[in-house]
């Protein structure tokens, strides 16, 4: 057993947990102390100036439980300068958002006394974690006790640690108090009203609360769609010769939404701070491998990979790839065909209820697959993404959000386009997308819902039971070392991403079909309603607590569903050309129906791009906030050139004048 500094109890010593680092439980001993004494060093020593303590045993501690768990905390003026270092906003006496400096504490309103209180818990596990990110290594040529990692002046020692596995997880600590008020608030009371957001925010971050906001909003776009669809779908359910004007609302619809989620999000990103806040600069990722070289950047030492190479990868390897995962959802939607194709015949051969049932079928299977496929697909996505070595995390992602999309929209949306415009045979298409929209919403219930809530049940019960065999576990509150073991032993929350990825295929189905099927709308805000619901919950009870990301807006994903709106406007119009009342105005002359079909697509689509250039994307108000405050920064930069230039004009005169006196006295 490796022999620590004893754990302080917090409650007596005022050191408060924030951040737990979990190192491998066969770590050496002087690798772990090099470590612990990098992060406790001062700054000026090259080292973090945090506080860092080990987790001590517990309550019915095992022989398999991992000793090296870590506790890392920071004093109120070391959190007050990491918030100035990480470019934090914060609101300004008068009211506008303003970075934070400590010259200028007092000026920020909610600053009392010494600054207690004033940053939320998840801005300070943030400010720690970048503190920790940045911890670089100094002379030393590896870490010690492991020569195989290497190190290298400038090098981060926790991506060093993370890639050989000295590091297991890095994950900050839920607030028991805080937690419970915002669940309370959040999902454990049924009501009609909006989300917590500035409180997710406060407690989760900027990401997770423009998730949560994205899909609040998205859900209240989708109400007029629904209150159109019901009596449409109940008036006008068997005459499809009348989807032309739900397809026209359809096209405004996903263009407006759009537009002013944007000015939501700016709105709500300079609430919280970041809508003009300065993007911290991106390290390589952990996997991220080359030859040692000088960044021509930052002169610093890392390890560098020709560009050309990583095209290489992308282009003979990666694409094909895609490509052959294209053609392998082809061929399973003939397959699908064709048994669609069999069940129809044996309904026409002997018309009966179970034939009926039967004709279902065919789409459940292919809705499951379609899952299915689209998990497999996730898999073997993101590792070809990591094989290409991509050096930042941006790239990384953006390079993966392309692939996933790709194959996705194919793999979801391929058979309805098929049968829409090929076929051409509109109660099957409304036939297959209602299959398809729910049986996925059902798989993605049980998946998303309630299989976390059962796995999470049985963690919860057995770390309880296993505090209750020593019999101190009386008030049902977890004492702080098994409170750790349990969230280290949750799984970790992977982000956003198959979050905006669902959001993303709804929105594919709402708005590019639901003319046909006019419950579409329906049925995502009923699915939307109980997201809500489940996210809030994993969020709170399933996966560790997340760090903060401080996003100003929505990122790539804006662009995804942009490029869907696009998509819509031609399906829709494709689809009113196609429908009878249309083509009655051409009995003649389908390529004049054609001809007059593009035009007014292209006409729709100049519509389009005009309405994003004439509603701004940043409210008025904010824009003259914005504006000021960088007029004043400009006027401040002015005044401070101006007294540098008075304070040397002043120095040099009265040095002429010493030099004049000198030469006087000399004669």
């Amino acid at each position: 057993m490796m022999q620590w500094e004893p754990a302080v109890d917090s409650s007596s010593s005022g050191f408060i947990p924030r951040v737990v680092l979990e190192l491998a439980s066969n770590t050496k001993e002087e690798a772990a102390a090099w470590l612990l004494s990098r992060i406790r060093d001062p700054q000026r020593n090259g080292g973090a100036e945090l506080l860092v303590e080990q987790l001590g045993p517990g309550v019915g501690a095992q022989e398999k439980d991992n000793p090296n768990l870590f506790l890392v905390g920071a004093s109120w003026p070391r959190l007050l300068s990491g918030a100035e270092d990480v470019g934090l906003f914060k609101e300004y006496s008068d009211g506008s958002m303003r970075g934070f400096t400590c010259a200028n504490k007092h000026n920020f309103k909610h600053f009392k006394g010494e600054g207690d209180g004033f940053l939320s818990m998840s801005e300070c596990q943030y400010i720690i974690k970048h503190e920790l990110d940045t911890l670089r290594a100094k002379e030393e040529t590896h870490v010690p006790g492991y020569t195989q990692a290497k190190l290298y002046p400038g090098k981060s020692i926790i991506r060093r640690l993370q890639s050989k596995g000295i590091l297991i997880q890095m994950f900050p600590l839920h607030d028991k108090e805080d937690l419970k008020r915002l669940s309370f608030s959040w999902y454990k009371k049924v009501k009609l009203s909006l989300q917590p957001l500035d409180e997710i925010k406060h407690y989760y971050g900027e990401g997770q609360a423009l998730y949560f906001g994205f899909l609040e909003y998205f859900t209240f776009a989708l109400v007029p769609m629904a209150f159109i669809g019901v009596p449409y779908y109940l008036f006008d359910w068997e005459d499809y010769d009348k989807y032309v004007v739900f397809a026209v609302f359809n096209m405004i619809w996903c263009t407006v939404i759009l537009e002013l989620w944007k000015r939501r999000s700016a709105s709500l990103a300079y609430h919280w701070g970041t809508l003009s806040r300065k993007k911290a600069f991106e390290e390589p990722r952990p996997g991220f491998h080359g030859v040692l070289g000088f960044n021509p950047v930052t002169g610093r030492e890392e390890p560098l990979y020709p560009n050309v190479k990583r095209q290489l990868r992308i282009y003979l390897v990666s694409l094909p790839f895609v490509l052959l995962c294209l053609y392998f959802s082809l061929y399973i939607m003939m397959i699908y065909f064709l048994m669609e194709g069999w069940a129809l015949s044996v309904h026409d051969e002997n018309p009966t209820f179970w034939t009926g049932l039967l004709l279902f079928i065919p789409s459940i299977i292919y809705a499951v697959v379609i899952e299915v496929m689209n998990l497999i697909y996730r898999y073997a996505a993101e590792f070809l993404t990591d094989w290409e070595n991509h050096r930042l995390e941006s790239s990384f992602q953006n390079h993966l959000v392309l692939k996933v999309l790709v194959f996705n929209f194919f793999n979801c949306f391929a058979s309805l386009f098929y049968i829409a415009f090929i076929m051409q045979d509109m109660a099957l298409l409304r036939h297959s997308l209602a299959t398809l929209l729910i049986t996925s919403q059902i798989l993605n219930q049980i998946m998303e819902a309630f299989l976390p809530y059962w796995l999470q049940r049985r963690r919860n019960k057995k770390m309880v039971r296993k505090v209750l065999k020593r019999r101190i576990f009386e008030d049902k509150v977890l004492p702080l070392p098994e409170q750790v073991r349990l969230e280290a032993d949750m799984s970790m929350y992977l982000g956003t991403f198959d979050d905006y990825l669902e959001l993303f295929l709804l929105f594919g189905y709402v708005s590019l079909f639901s003319c046909v099927y006019p419950l579409a709308a329906v049925l995502v805000v009923l699915n939307n309603i109980t997201e809500v619901y489940s996210d809030a919950f994993k969020m709170c009870h399933v996966f560790k607590r997340p760090f903060a990301d401080p996003a100003a807006n929505i990122g790539v994903w804006q662009l995804a569903f942009e490029a869907m709106s696009v998509i819509a406007v031609v399906t829709n119009c494709a689809l009113i050309g196609m429908s009878p009342q249309v083509k009655g105005y051409f009995p003649d002359s389908e390529t004049q129906l054609i001809l007059w079909t593009v035009a007014i697509e292209h006409g729709l689509l100049a519509f389009k791009f005009i309405l994003t250039f004439l509603i701004p994307d940043v409210p008025k108000y904010i824009q003259i906030k914005l504006a000021r405050l960088e007029f004043e920064s400009l006027e401040a930069l002015k005044k401070k050139r101006q007294l540098h230039e008075g304070k040397w004009r002043l120095q040099r005169s009265v040095r002429r004048s010493s030099e004049a006196d000198m030469k006087a006295y000399r004669h």
